[in-house]
């Protein structure tokens, strides 16, 4: 009989369930839980307000995925449970929640569910850039060789700055939390029963490597003494590299999902790293771009360099016996919708529902009919910070050139432009160091739903770029890390490699350039380059010090 595996894709807003066999990689059923609570960025479920830049989730969402979405697949494809093998497990990162000693969320108590640092912070979470900005200074005061894994600057999105905005802001929260942990890791620990932590999110997210372990208690306690025994105490359990099982499901758990006892459950992965055997791209030189709310970009390589910007360099971070970096831009999606919902007139809303047509499509129908460069406008894709190259979280969106004859389209294809030069601007920094770049893949949820951005990427980038036709890239690359946790023993593989030979969806479309559009994007490129300089070099404090006076204003 055919095996299968479980792969969970759990996202920003939601988590998507897939059912996959092992021997062909179809698809057997797919279910999506959205969560209940999505994203707490104004006030707790309470009505406890946030502060500004905060980005929160409820624990409890997570758990509704598994007992919704799980159970549901198994039931949509009559699959006998029998069959099933492995699950594997992605999540958005750095996620992070703090938990007592039974490994319960903090906030899930009443003692400390008004408390806004006992809930979980998702990745987006950038209210620890002061935090971030210490931390930088200090390794850079110090010499220390971690810098070189992250491309000189250490992000508000990670566990440490994070963690350390616990301890300033709220030490009755750090001093009850027995653990810090990621949430993929969190999910993982309630399958197993076990604590294991991935070297996947330790080693992007948490200043980890494979050599050296954690930061060294000495710098730890240059930047607050509080953290000099951190790693021992609350960073504590094993870790495990991808692809690599976490341990087996318990009977409690297998119970709830309907499935056997015992089956192999995979070390997490970052969600968008996942999509990275999905697209069978497991070789040096291929570039996958996993587009969503937010840009992550992953390149396998075979050597290990210095680059400006890179949010990490892992030794078998994403495949294993390669090296993989990664790159990102911190708002994508996010910006689309934020002009949409914030800033687009009614007229033309009003336009689009007389249409029949949704404002996206019907903002991408106008902007596909304006021609590169015709609308004169130029902007900065910093909407939630610079993430790769200039690594800098108190940057900002920019538009450049509007007029009083500026149409609503105009700015919304300037606002695709914008990230199809961010990527290019990260795709530079890796050939300028003789980093080879041959294939460009793109997948996640805004390929599929937005050609005209596509071919942008493509006009800009001047290269072919093949977009995978899958509905749930994300989790088939988790359910492919499960079967190689499961093993040839189980109906597995022993290798991520063979997996992917037969589980990841290779067909798809494949987007070419347009050489006349490709000559004014160039022009238009340059100009970006000079913006880009100059607002993120040059003349940053422009941006530093709005950022500033936006804070005072709280």
């Amino acid at each position: 009989m055919a095996k299968y595996t479980i792969g969970i894709d759990y996202g920003t807003e939601s988590g998507r369930v897939v059912l996959v066999n092992v021997e062909n990689g179809s698809e057997a059923a797919a279910h999506v839980t959205p969560y209940h609570h999505g994203v707490i960025d104004e006030s707790l479920p309470d009505g406890v307000k946030l502060e500004k830049d905060w980005a929160l989730q409820h624990p409890r969402d997570y758990l509704d995925v598994l007992f919704k979405s799980v159970p549901e697949v198994m039931k949509q494809s009559g699959i006998n449970k029998e069959d099933v093998i492995g699950i594997g497990i992605d999540f958005t990162s750095c996620t992070l929640l703090p938990v007592d000693k039974e490994g319960e969320p903090l906030c899930f108590q009443e003692k400390w569910k008004k408390h806004p640092h006992s809930w979980v912070k998702l990745w987006k979470h950038h209210a620890a850039q002061k935090e971030a900005d210490d931390f930088t200074r200090i390794a850079q005061e110090r010499n220390e060789p971690i810098l070189q894994q992250y491309g000189g600057k250490f992000s508000s999105e990670w566990l440490f700055p994070k963690m350390l905005q616990v301890l300033r802001e709220d030490p009755s929260i750090y001093k009850a939390a027995d653990l810090f942990i990621e949430a993929g890791d969190w999910i993982t620990m309630q399958l197993t029963g076990q604590l294991v932590r991935s070297s996947n999110l330790s080693g992007y997210k948490a200043f980890w490597n494979d050599g050296e372990g954690y930061p060294s208690a000495s710098f730890l306690k240059s930047v607050d003494e509080r953290l000099e025994t951190v790693v021992e105490t609350k960073l504590r359990g094993e870790i495990k590299n991808v692809a690599e099982c976490a341990g087996v499901l318990t009977k409690e758990m297998a119970a709830r999902l309907r499935l056997n006892p015992g089956i192999a459950i995979s070390v997490c992965i970052i969600d968008a790293h996942a999509g990275v055997p999905a697209v069978g791209a497991v070789n040096a030189g291929q570039f996958v771009m996993t587009m969503g709310t937010s840009t992550c970009h992953m390149l396998i390589a075979e050597k290990k360099q210095v680059l400006e910007g890179i949010c990490g360099v892992v030794e078998d971070g994403i495949v294993p016996g390669a090296v993989s970096y990664e790159t990102g831009q911190a708002a994508v999606g996010d910006a689309f919708a934020w002009y949409i919902n914030e800033c687009v007139p009614k007229h033309a809303k009003k336009e689009a529902y007389l249409k029949g047509m949704n404002i996206h499509d019907y903002l991408e129908q106008k902007a596909a009919r304006l021609n590169p460069g015709e609308s004169g406008l130029i902007a900065l894709d910093w909407w939630n910070g610079n993430r790769s190259v200039l690594m800098d979280g108190h940057l900002s969106g920019a538009i450049i050139g509007l007029n009083l004859a500026t149409k609503p389209e105009e700015i919304y294809r300037a606002l695709l432009e914008s990230t199809a030069f961010g990527t290019r601007k990260i795709i530079e920094s890796f050939e300028n160091e003789n980093i080879e770049i041959k294939d460009i893949f793109a997948c996640g949820g805004l390929p599929k739903k937005n050609k005209l951005l596509m071919q942008i990427y493509a006009d800009v980038l001047k290269r072919d770029i093949k977009i995978t036709d899958a509905e749930q890239v994300i989790a088939r690359g988790s359910a492919i890390y499960a079967a190689v946790a499961a093993g040839r023993k189980q109906g597995g593989y022993d290798s991520l490699e063979e997996a992917a030979s037969y589980m990841a969806k290779t067909s798809g479309t494949m987007i070419s350039p347009s050489e006349e559009n490709s000559v004014i994007y160039e022009k238009l490129y340059q100009y970006y380059l000079q913006v880009h300089d100059f607002f993120g070099r040059s003349e940053r404090n422009v941006m530093h010090g709005l950022k500033a006076l936006r804070r005072k204003g709280e």
